[in-house]
Protein backbone atom coordinates (compact mmCIF):
# COMPACT_ATOMS: atom_id res chain seq x y z
CA UNK A 1 0.00 0.00 0.00
CA UNK A 2 1.29 3.76 -0.66
CA UNK A 3 2.49 5.81 2.19
CA UNK A 4 0.23 8.66 2.66
CA UNK A 5 2.09 11.48 2.29
CA UNK A 6 -0.16 13.89 3.79
CA UNK A 7 -1.86 14.63 6.73
CA UNK A 8 -5.02 16.15 5.66
CA UNK A 9 -6.92 17.01 2.75
CA UNK A 10 -9.02 19.85 2.21
CA UNK A 11 -11.10 20.40 -0.82
CA UNK A 12 -11.42 24.16 -2.35
CA UNK A 13 -13.25 25.50 -5.06
CA UNK A 14 -12.58 28.35 -7.24
CA UNK A 15 -16.36 29.99 -8.25
CA UNK A 16 -17.32 33.13 -9.99
CA UNK A 17 -18.09 34.35 -13.46
CA UNK A 18 -16.61 33.37 -16.90
CA UNK A 19 -13.50 35.52 -17.61
CA UNK A 20 -12.89 36.99 -13.53
CA UNK A 21 -9.17 34.65 -13.59
CA UNK A 22 -10.27 32.17 -11.74
CA UNK A 23 -7.75 29.51 -13.84
CA UNK A 24 -5.16 31.88 -13.69
CA UNK A 25 -5.24 32.56 -9.57
CA UNK A 26 -5.12 28.49 -9.86
CA UNK A 27 -2.39 27.57 -12.04
CA UNK A 28 -0.72 30.61 -10.48
CA UNK A 29 -0.90 28.94 -7.39
CA UNK A 30 -0.39 26.02 -8.20
CA UNK A 31 2.25 26.11 -11.00
CA UNK A 32 3.99 29.45 -10.20
CA UNK A 33 2.80 30.05 -13.92
CA UNK A 34 0.49 33.00 -15.88
CA UNK A 35 -0.38 32.16 -19.03
CA UNK A 36 -2.51 35.38 -21.51
CA UNK A 37 -4.26 33.05 -23.19
CA UNK A 38 -7.61 33.08 -22.15
CA UNK A 39 -9.54 29.50 -22.67
CA UNK A 40 -13.01 28.98 -21.03
CA UNK A 41 -13.00 26.40 -18.63
CA UNK A 42 -15.31 23.43 -19.55
CA UNK A 43 -17.50 22.35 -16.69
CA UNK A 44 -14.67 21.80 -13.75
CA UNK A 45 -10.74 20.84 -13.42
CA UNK A 46 -8.41 20.42 -10.44
CA UNK A 47 -4.93 20.83 -9.33
CA UNK A 48 -3.51 19.97 -6.46
CA UNK A 49 -0.69 21.46 -4.07
CA UNK A 50 0.79 20.31 -0.80
CA UNK A 51 1.20 23.07 1.73
CA UNK A 52 2.95 22.95 5.56
CA UNK A 53 0.49 24.64 7.94
CA UNK A 54 1.20 24.53 12.09
CA UNK A 55 3.29 21.47 11.45
CA UNK A 56 0.69 19.55 9.21
CA UNK A 57 1.30 18.40 5.84
CA UNK A 58 -2.02 19.70 3.92
CA UNK A 59 -2.96 18.51 0.68
CA UNK A 60 -5.24 20.96 -1.02
CA UNK A 61 -7.24 19.70 -3.80
CA UNK A 62 -8.55 22.73 -5.67
CA UNK A 63 -11.20 22.55 -8.19
CA UNK A 64 -11.56 25.21 -11.24
CA UNK A 65 -15.22 25.71 -12.05
CA UNK A 66 -16.43 27.12 -15.52
CA UNK A 67 -18.33 30.44 -14.90
CA UNK A 68 -20.66 30.20 -17.22
CA UNK A 69 -24.31 29.65 -16.78
CA UNK A 70 -24.49 26.41 -19.25
CA UNK A 71 -22.02 24.20 -16.77
CA UNK A 72 -24.37 25.69 -13.49
CA UNK A 73 -26.03 22.21 -12.91
CA UNK A 74 -22.38 20.40 -13.64
CA UNK A 75 -20.67 22.48 -11.38
CA UNK A 76 -22.87 23.36 -8.54
CA UNK A 77 -22.81 19.38 -7.61
CA UNK A 78 -18.85 20.08 -6.82
CA UNK A 79 -20.22 22.27 -3.75
CA UNK A 80 -21.02 19.76 -1.79
CA UNK A 81 -17.97 18.53 0.54
CA UNK A 82 -15.95 21.52 -0.04
CA UNK A 83 -13.99 23.07 2.92
CA UNK A 84 -13.39 26.02 1.46
CA UNK A 85 -14.73 27.98 -1.77
CA UNK A 86 -12.98 31.24 -2.82
CA UNK A 87 -15.84 33.66 -4.67
CA UNK A 88 -13.73 35.66 -7.56
CA UNK A 89 -14.90 38.36 -9.27
CA UNK A 90 -12.90 40.87 -11.96
CA UNK A 91 -11.71 44.90 -10.45
CA UNK A 92 -12.58 45.45 -13.85
CA UNK A 93 -15.91 44.17 -14.35
CA UNK A 94 -18.96 45.58 -12.67
CA UNK A 95 -20.80 43.04 -13.66
CA UNK A 96 -19.14 39.96 -11.96
CA UNK A 97 -19.05 41.97 -8.70
CA UNK A 98 -23.02 42.40 -9.18
CA UNK A 99 -22.97 38.59 -9.45
CA UNK A 100 -21.56 37.73 -6.46
CA UNK A 101 -24.97 37.82 -4.59
CA UNK A 102 -26.09 35.38 -6.86
CA UNK A 103 -22.97 33.05 -5.88
CA UNK A 104 -23.25 33.80 -2.06
CA UNK A 105 -26.84 32.57 -2.81
CA UNK A 106 -25.45 29.02 -4.65
CA UNK A 107 -23.15 28.43 -1.65
CA UNK A 108 -26.24 28.66 0.46
CA UNK A 109 -27.97 26.34 -1.70
CA UNK A 110 -25.48 24.20 -2.11
CA UNK A 111 -22.53 23.68 -0.22
CA UNK A 112 -22.09 22.34 3.34
CA UNK A 113 -23.14 24.84 5.99
CA UNK A 114 -19.98 25.18 7.86
CA UNK A 115 -18.08 25.77 4.41
CA UNK A 116 -15.58 28.75 4.86
CA UNK A 117 -15.99 31.39 2.39
CA UNK A 118 -13.56 33.89 0.81
CA UNK A 119 -14.02 37.05 -1.44
CA UNK A 120 -10.92 37.70 -4.18
CA UNK A 121 -11.26 40.97 -6.23
CA UNK A 122 -9.00 39.53 -8.73
CA UNK A 123 -7.05 42.08 -11.33
CA UNK A 124 -5.56 44.65 -8.97
CA UNK A 125 -2.58 44.98 -10.97
CA UNK A 126 -4.75 47.20 -13.93
CA UNK A 127 -5.86 49.65 -11.48
CA UNK A 128 -5.81 52.05 -14.29
CA UNK A 129 -9.25 49.75 -15.74
CA UNK A 130 -10.77 49.52 -12.41
CA UNK A 131 -14.51 50.25 -12.26
CA UNK A 132 -14.76 48.58 -8.66
CA UNK A 133 -13.48 50.47 -5.69
CA UNK A 134 -11.48 48.39 -2.95
CA UNK A 135 -13.90 49.56 -0.48
CA UNK A 136 -17.26 47.65 -2.03
CA UNK A 137 -15.45 44.25 -1.98
CA UNK A 138 -14.70 44.77 1.46
CA UNK A 139 -18.07 45.79 2.45
CA UNK A 140 -19.77 43.06 1.09
CA UNK A 141 -17.23 40.81 2.76
CA UNK A 142 -18.00 42.67 6.37
CA UNK A 143 -21.66 41.79 5.31
CA UNK A 144 -21.53 38.11 4.53
CA UNK A 145 -18.80 37.82 7.65
CA UNK A 146 -16.02 36.65 5.43
CA UNK A 147 -12.09 37.69 4.16
CA UNK A 148 -11.57 39.66 1.61
CA UNK A 149 -7.97 40.20 -0.79
CA UNK A 150 -7.63 41.66 -3.53
CA UNK A 151 -5.21 39.49 -6.10
CA UNK A 152 -3.59 39.60 -9.22
CA UNK A 153 -2.91 36.16 -11.07
CA UNK A 154 -0.73 38.13 -13.39
CA UNK A 155 1.70 40.05 -10.88
CA UNK A 156 1.66 37.60 -8.36
CA UNK A 157 -0.36 39.38 -5.60
CA UNK A 158 -1.97 38.15 -2.83
CA UNK A 159 -2.30 34.74 -4.35
CA UNK A 160 -0.40 32.14 -1.71
CA UNK A 161 -1.61 34.66 0.89
CA UNK A 162 -5.21 33.67 0.22
CA UNK A 163 -4.85 30.52 -0.37
CA UNK A 164 -2.51 29.67 2.69
CA UNK A 165 -5.48 31.94 4.71
CA UNK A 166 -8.34 29.88 3.72
CA UNK A 167 -6.42 26.82 4.28
CA UNK A 168 -5.28 28.04 7.69
CA UNK A 169 -9.60 29.06 8.54
CA UNK A 170 -9.76 25.46 7.92
CA UNK A 171 -7.43 23.95 9.67
CA UNK A 172 -8.68 26.23 12.98
CA UNK A 173 -12.15 25.21 12.17
CA UNK A 174 -11.17 21.48 12.01
CA UNK A 175 -9.76 22.00 15.27
CA UNK A 176 -6.52 20.06 13.93
CA UNK A 177 -4.34 22.39 16.52
CA UNK A 178 -4.54 24.60 19.89
CA UNK A 179 -4.60 27.78 19.90
CA UNK A 180 -1.65 29.20 21.30
CA UNK A 181 -2.78 33.22 22.07
CA UNK A 182 -3.71 32.44 25.35
CA UNK A 183 -1.77 34.77 26.55
CA UNK A 184 -4.33 37.77 25.28
CA UNK A 185 -7.94 37.32 26.11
Amino acid sequence: MAKKTYDLLFKLLLIGDSGVGKTCVLFRFSDDAFNTTFISTIGIDFKIKTVELQGKKIKLQIWDTAGQERFHTITTSYYRGAMGIMLVYDITNAKSFENISKWLRNIDEHANEDVERMLLGNKCDMEDKRVVPKAKGEQIAREHGIRFFETSAKANINIEKAFLTLAEDILRKVGAYKIRWKKNP
